[in-house]
């Protein structure tokens, strides 16, 4: 069984009533009413207030809360409280703590005190979740469970003693045998030869490079040990109740958990967004490929936006509020891009605690005189109009090849140079954000039938099977295009011989001799062939020989000059592209719309610069999103198609007009 969450569009956030007397749980309601909230994630941080002891549980606080709110017609995400251990589990059992690389153990006193290996943690964590699910398995409010919260956030390793024997049994399962991890590992170099299982530890703290391998393994491993947390959780749930859906709070381009993994494990995605208003232009793509990231998970379904800021949020050195308008466009940003649920942390803004200065729908200043109350108010009075939007999905014809896996290897010690291997991806993402052209996020082994265009940034750990898949996606007929350090090493970080990158070299008809890395401030240039204009680039400077693809571009500097730095290759009924180095944004736009004119990639709608275009389809219909991300009223023409505006009732014919940070929601007419 596979539940979704009934089609509606959700609003509201994370609620604590456990912070505040019960005397104002009943205003609570109230203003929530008044705002339009009609779900809320419950119990998220209450291990201590629902477990004070190890032998004695209390439930009437919630009990109460869940009824109240089940009375209003408030929908709840309950949250199985296993993210934040009270602090007798740590007094009573110290095993439980987590232990950093260098030794030291991490104590109470903040949240995710627990090591995701220990065996007592998972004991009483299974407990309280088999507790929670017997008694609000049928209750009225339950819509969904929330696991735990933002798994590795701050916790992101153990090297303790049961991370230790847990890793070395994750590597027995993986390799069977000691001959076969000493291959993988290549530890015939540096004397690393392993005899005994228990001469392996965790990669701690050494003198000099760790091997690769290993560090590469124990990321799998990490990943692996969260991950068998949440599906304990979702096991129990799913036994207990069947039919209610199961998320945890996901964090966009987060290194640590590979969320494909995470995606099979929940029923919907969900996760927590929060762009630093400081630069708006940066925020707004932040928040576009952040849900373009998470949508791609389960593309079949829509998501919801767990987590974001009314206003201001509390953990950076300086904590911009967003000004009028910005939370409301950014909220509406995640429908446009997929999602059916805007949402908040928190309700009330706490009084006590870390968080105390993190916006909320309740500031700490009555909310009758708040400018953030009257926002968040707007907002889901716009949002009840939209509610035909529920259900709808996004199709696009472009994606990005990215992989965690890829990730975890190159961002390990000891390459030719540094890659942003995230911020690589989202640079090539922001060309089409800004063109208003869809793209997903895919596992480069996953099925690419339905694109035109595959984006492979900096793939630089590649499997065979993969390289086939992508192979057969330029045969086929489609448009690849991949860029530096990409096919470098296997799964097991070993270089893949006969010519870099050795998997894709018949698809694009290359080989790359050496690299030439260059330090921040150095740049080439490179000239498109029949062109006299030049670009600037830098970063990365591949030395290519060519074997049946054509030079579009050459260095113009450096002891290469005139050899190529962009290539062409056609392959089977496609083609692929070659990008050896970094261009200016000019040289990126020259090359990137070439490719999408050959994959014949066209745009939502073309509009002026800072205006946003998405559409989402169904069988309700097709309904194109408009956001105005600028301080000029804008004038935007729909290429023909008219439409009834959702927020505004108003019939569009061919132009509409939208002012300073404003928005349309339009049903385009059949």
């Amino acid at each position: 069984m596979n539940p979704r969450l009934p089609s509606k569009l959700y609003y509201g956030g994370d609620y604590n009533p456990e912070q505040w007397p019960e005397s104002i749980w009943q205003e609570d309601i109230r203003l929530m009413r008044e705002v339009g909230v009609n779900i809320v994630s419950l119990g998220i941080f209450s291990w201590a207030k629902l477990q004070p002891s190890e032998k004695r549980f209390n439930f009437g606080w919630l009990d109460r809360i869940m009824d109240l709110l089940a009375a209003n017609g408030i929908s709840v995400c309950l949250a199985t409280a296993t993210a934040s251990p009270p602090p007798w589990l740590s007094r009573q059992y110290p095993d439980v703590l987590p232990v950093t690389a260098d030794g030291v153990v991490l104590q109470v006193g903040s949240r995710q005190q627990y090591s995701p290996s220990s065996r007592v943690y998972k004991k009483f964590a299974a407990a309280l979740v088999r507790k929670l699910a017997a008694r609000y398995r049928k209750h009225p409010a339950l819509v969904s469970w929330h696991i735990n919260n933002e798994y590795a956030c701050h916790l992101q390793e153990c090297h303790g003693e049961d991370s230790t024997v847990a890793f070395r049994n994750w590597l027995r399962a993986r390799y069977k045998t000691l001959d076969a991890l000493n291959e993988a590992w290549g530890t015939a170099f540096w004397s690393q030869a392993y005899g005994d299982w228990k001469e392996i530890f965790t990669p701690r703290r050494a003198p000099y490079h760790c091997n690769p391998t290993q560090c590469l393994d124990f990321r799998r491993f990490i990943n692996d040990a969260f991950l068998s947390l949440s599906r304990m959780e979702a096991a129990i749930l799913r036994t207990a109740t069947p039919q209610i859906p199961i998320t945890t709070n996901f964090m966009g381009f987060f290194k640590p958990l590979d969320y494909r993994d995470w995606a099979g494990v929940v029923d919907y995605v969900a996760w927590d967004s929060y762009p630093d208003p400081v630069d708006e232009k940066a925020a707004r793509h932040a928040g576009a490929v952040g849900h373009d990231l998470m949508r791609s998970l389960k593309p079949d379904r829509p998501f919801v936006l767990m987590e974001q800021a009314t206003s201001a949020v509390n953990w950076r050195p300086t904590n911009l509020p967003k000004r009028p308008g910005l939370m409301r466009l950014g909220s509406l940003q995640t429908l446009a891009r997929g999602g059916d649920g805007v949402m908040f942390f928190q309700w009330r803004a706490s009084k006590a605690g870390a968080e105390k200065f993190h916006s909320a729908f309740l500031q700490h200043v009555p909310h009758d005189r708040s400018r953030v109350f009257a926002e968040v108010k707007t907002l889901g009075f716009e949002l009840g109009k939209l509610a035909i939007v529920a259900g709808s999905v996004v199709k696009n014809k472009v994606a990005i090849a990215f992989d965690w896996q890829a990730w975890w290897a190159v961002e390990t010690e000891s390459k030719p140079g540094r890659i942003d291997y995230a911020g690589w991806a989202q640079t090539l993402h922001r060309w089409f954000y800004e063109k208003n052209i869809g793209v997903d996020f895919v596992h480069p082994g996953a099925d690419l039938a339905q694109y035109d265009l595959v984006l492979v940034p900096s793939l630089y750990l590649l499997t065979s099977p993969d390289a086939d898949n992508l192979t057969h996606f330029v045969v086929r007929g489609g448009t690849l295009l991949a860029t530096y350090f990409t096919g470098i090493v296997d799964q097991n970080e070993h270089i893949v011989l006969g010519g870099y990158p050795a998997l894709l070299r018949k698809a694009l008809g290359l080989w790359v001799e050496e690299w030439c890395p260059y330090p921040d401030g150095r740049t080439n240039g490179l000239g498109f062939a029949g062109d006299r204009k030049k670009y600037a680039c830098d970063h990365w400077c591949d030395l290519l020989h060519l074997e049946g693809a054509t030079a579009l571009a050459d260095y113009t500097g450096d002891f290469f000059v005139g050899r190529p730095a962009i290539t062409r290759h056609v392959h089977g009924k496609g083609c692929a592209y070659y990008l050896g180095t970094r261009p200016d944004a000019a040289g990126l736009d020259r090359l990137l719309s070439r490719v999408g004119r050959e994959a014949n990639i066209q745009p939502i709608l073309k509009t002026p610069p800072g205006v946003e275009a998405t559409l989402r389809e169904s069988a309700e219909g097709r309904f194109l999103f408009l956001l105005n991300h600028t301080d000029r009223t804008t004038k935007i023409s729909l290429n023909g198609q008219r439409g009834r505006d959702l927020i505004s009732g108003k019939k569009i014919v061919r132009t509409t007009t939208l002012p300073p940070l404003a928005a349309a929601v339009i049903q385009l007419d059949r």
